[in-house]
């Protein structure tokens, strides 16, 4: 396995992870203004997100690294 494919992976599970961590506490915004959307979340917390993201991304990414080099499914065909 060569570095390419590590950050392959890592960007894969992390934008996988963050499409699943960003509705979580999401609250409508009470006091709209004019041209505001209704949608619109009062407080994202992208930053926190991000962060959450990325510490559940290495965790999982670690997860990946121990499963590919200890060989566990046998994926190179040998």
């Amino acid at each position: 396995m060569n570095v390419y494919t590590s950050i392959l992976v890592f960007a894969v599970i992390w934008w996988t992870v963050i499409f699943a961590i960003l509705p979580i506490g999401v609250r409508r915004a009470e006091n709209l203004t004019q041209g505001s959307d209704q949608g619109a979340p009062e407080r994202p917390d992208l930053k926190r997100k991000a962060l959450i993201t990325t510490a559940i991304t290495v965790v999982l990414w670690l997860l990946w690294y121990v499963v590919w080099v200890m060989d566990v499914f046998a994926l190179r065909g040998g």
